[in-house]
């Protein structure tokens, strides 16, 4: 089937005249990634910062608050004192604290016995992320203090075994700098297919598509006609979306910019495919628009590994993921943001 470029030229060019009288496309294309990615990069954080610890010290001493002011130095946590366990305790059950320490009145004696319990730690586990978090941070401060304890000391320590911990990749270990990245594959998957399936179901609903085809244009200019404007504005989206990420929220981009562009390119091309398809299915701009979030978007969101770890999901969840595209597009994006060309 021969393509004309003349006709191919005046479709693509109608459809960019059809854009600009109908802004909605435009929309989809710039200001929705924008908005995406200010409510991720400054509005989402899974960082557990400035978290309200409650402290209860039966018997104050020099130990017991160089203890608790090596917490207070700490931008993850913010100290309470209470004066006793009822008091703490009922801070936590009004969610004011998300922890309590509790210091015995032998603290002292305590610290450097083996296989001596020195100190109390209760954690509220409601929110079970945060309670991971809060229970490491904990402990890595404890063990911490008690190295620079026993340095100054000049005791010799036994409970803990030293170690000296390098983070690859993401040193500061920021989750915008984990999340962004990841988000750029959603915001895709929704441009490509949202933008098909609606515009498609809309020439369904005014009845236009019939008539071009009526035109002496063939099928495939038809497509063509379609996807390369719809394509110009996802590439588009895609380069904001960069330019956000590493000037705006400073997120490193240690590979190839070529090589992402070119992972962008195929990956945009499914996108609108699966638009292609669901609009074979829908013929009414509402129905496509539901479905393609359901379709794409949600399982972008949820089962390609942008927020939630794939590895913890049941396997069978697991073995669906496969069938997700922007798995591997998250998985590319990660990799050329924080870990350059592997």
């Amino acid at each position: 089937m021969k393509i004309s470029r003349m006709r191919l030229k005046g479709l693509v060019l109608k459809e960019f005249l059809q854009i600009w009288r109908d802004p909605s496309s435009l929309a989809i294309a710039f200001v929705l990634p924008v908005f995406l990615l200010l409510l991720f990069g400054y509005g989402v954080s899974l960082d557990a910062k400035h978290v309200p610890i409650g402290w209860v010290i039966e018997k104050t001493t020099p130990t017991s608050s160089s203890f608790m002011a090596a917490f207070g130095h700490s931008e993850y946590f913010e100290n309470h004192q209470y004066s006793n366990m009822a008091e703490a305790e009922r801070a936590m059950q009004y969610r004011k604290i998300n922890a309590i320490i509790h210091l015995r009145s032998d603290f002292n004696r305590q610290v450097f016995k083996q296989n001596s319990p020195a100190i109390q730690v209760i954690v509220d586990g409601i929110d079970a992320n945060t309670a991971r978090l809060v229970s490491g941070y904990i402990q890595g401060t404890w063990f911490e203090w008690l190295n620079h304890l026993a340095i100054i000391k000049g005791i010799p320590l036994s409970q803990t075994v030293g170690i000296q911990q390098r983070i690859w990749y993401n040193s500061q270990v920021l989750s915008k700098n984990f999340l962004v990245p990841g988000l750029i594959a959603v915001i895709m998957t929704l441009i490509g297919a949202l933008l098909t399936a609606m515009v498609m179901a809309r020439e369904w609903e005014r009845g236009t598509l019939e008539a071009m085809i009526a035109t002496p244009v063939n099928l495939i200019e038809v497509l063509l006609g379609k996807l390369i404007p719809y394509f110009i504005l996802g590439m588009g989206g895609m380069l904001l979306s960069i330019g956000m990420a590493v000037f705006l929220f400073e997120v490193p981009l240690r590979g190839s910019l070529w090589l992402l562009l070119l992972c962008g390119v195929l990956f945009l091309l499914v996108a609108l495919g699966m638009g292609l398809l669901i609009s074979i299915v829908a013929k009414n701009q509402f129905v496509a628009g539901q479905i393609a979030i359901i379709v794409t978007f949600l399982p972008a969101f949820i089962l390609s590994g942008f927020i939630f770890d794939i590895g913890s999901m049941p396997e069978v969840v697991q073995g669906f993921t496969f069938l997700i595209a922007a798995r591997y597009f998250v998985a590319i994006l990660q990799t050329l943001f924080l870990s350059g060309d592997v």
